[in-house]
């Protein structure tokens, strides 16, 4: 089996995003070769928390230019990941004091 921070690269903290946390839904950037059960088993490993739906989408590439060269950013895959009522919010953010 792969390492569970193999698979999970980061979350994708957007507006958007952070309006799901209210949901306990939680995006992350994975493996672009990880299925569903390779997301929810490695979130589950990593935070200790109960994964009860998993939706995956692949980012299209997008052309950029960069002066007179011309290139696309890479492909990458997101991972929507919905966490049970009784589980704890996930921390993202260090608290200030």
């Amino acid at each position: 089996m792969k390492d569970p921070r193999d698979i999970i690269k980061r979350p994708v903290i957007t507006e958007r995003t952070a309006e799901y946390m209210a949901d306990l839904k939680y995006a992350f950037e994975v493996d672009i070769r990880a299925n569903k059960t390779e997301i929810k088993q490695s979130v589950e490993s990593i935070f200790k928390v109960k994964v009860t739906n998993v939706t995956t989408m692949r980012v299209p590439a997008k052309p950029k230019r960069y002066g007179r060269y011309n290139g696309y950013t890479s492909e990458w895959k997101k991972a929507i990941v919905t966490l049970s009522k009784d589980s704890k919010a996930l921390e993202f953010f260090e608290s200030v004091e």
